[in-house]
């Protein structure tokens, strides 16, 4: 069975996941789109004439919306990240442009055919996710934002840091939006085979240090080089796989909670049917006000985003 994933905007995000899919080769047919053609045109041509050295064929569509019909996974990764400079890092930034695009294009998904799962990394991403949902009206499964995958992974790597070990051998999630009431779920999070609440004050850990770390580390980037792409291109490609492999992995991720009544980041096993199934944590009460919080900030975000 050939694996297909289409790529929707090919700037610093979807050109970065576009050339970890082909160098890995991670799909047997690559659907890449973007509005600039030209652009889009000379990524194709450039992983083409990367190919030959490569262990890997991909073969490469470029800007056909009918050709995502048979896609098993869409990773959006359209934007303007130049929006968000001078904007206080307020990823809400770009919304004003991305809800017009997001509708265009996601109208254009929908009249393909296209019955797969969508991965969306387009800013703000959870307001994002529930207008592809929305106009696609693909079950609610089958949208996923990546999330707080990413910011996940950069406390992972803070509290690595300074404990001195692999930013993959600490466990735990940050949740609620992909923004600036997102927050490390402490009561999650374990390494060294404890609890790092415990760990905390043996060895010296400022916990709110790191939480903010996780929150802003991408503005950190982003101020370096004004985008940001390996971090959460890494995130999508990885959801991406996820879904193609069926490996139905618990991942942080932009799915739906009903109890919520929005999509925001909580982690959910996935697999090739989207969110298999929804994990239930147990968060302490400041948790859950934070939790709160961040859900009744994206459902006034997507109201105002109609």
């Amino acid at each position: 069975m050939s694996r297909k994933i289409g790529v929707i905007g090919m700037g610093n995000v979807g050109s970065t996941a576009a050339h970890y899919i082909v160098a890995n080769g991670f799909a047997d047919d690559l659907v890449l789109i973007d509005i600039n053609e030209k652009k889009v045109e000379a990524d194709a041509l450039d992983f083409q004439d990367a190919m030959p050295n490569l262990p890997y064929h991909t073969n490469i569509v470029v800007n056909d919306y009918s050709a995502l019909k048979d896609a098993d996974v869409i990773i959006s990764a359209l934007g303007n990240i130049k929006l968000q400079d001078n904007a206080n890092d307020d990823r809400f930034a770009e919304l004003p442009f991305t809800r017009v695009q997001v509708r265009d294009v996601a109208a254009k998904i929908k009249a393909a055919g296209f019955n797969g799962i969508i991965v969306a990394i387009t800013n703000p991403v959870d307001v994002i996710t529930s207008i592809y949902q929305e106009v696609t009206e693909l079950p609610k499964n089958h949208v996923i934002g990546t999330g707080t995958l990413l910011d996940s992974a950069r406390m992972k790597r803070s509290v690595a840091e300074e404990l001195n070990i692999d930013s993959r051998s600490v466990v735990g999630y940050n949740l609620g939006e992909h923004g600036n009431s997102q927050f490390t779920a402490w009561s999650t999070v374990r390494v060294l085979g404890h609890h790092i609440t415990e760990l905390a004050k043996d060895r010296g850990l400022d916990l709110e240090a790191i939480d903010k770390e996780s929150k802003f580390g991408g503005h950190k980037v982003f101020h370096g080089k004004k985008y940001t792409n390996y971090g959460v291109a890494t995130a999508a490609v990885l959801l991406a796989n996820t879904v193609l492999n069926d490996a139905l992995t618990e991942l942080p991720v932009s799915n739906y909670r009903e109890e919520y009544g929005t999509y925001l980041s909580y982690p959910a096993i996935v697999g090739r049917d989207g969110v298999v199934e929804q994990i239930q944590l147990d968060l302490t009460q400041e948790e859950l006000d934070k939790l709160q919080i961040s859900a009744d900030y994206i459902k006034t975000k997507y109201a105002e985003s109609k």
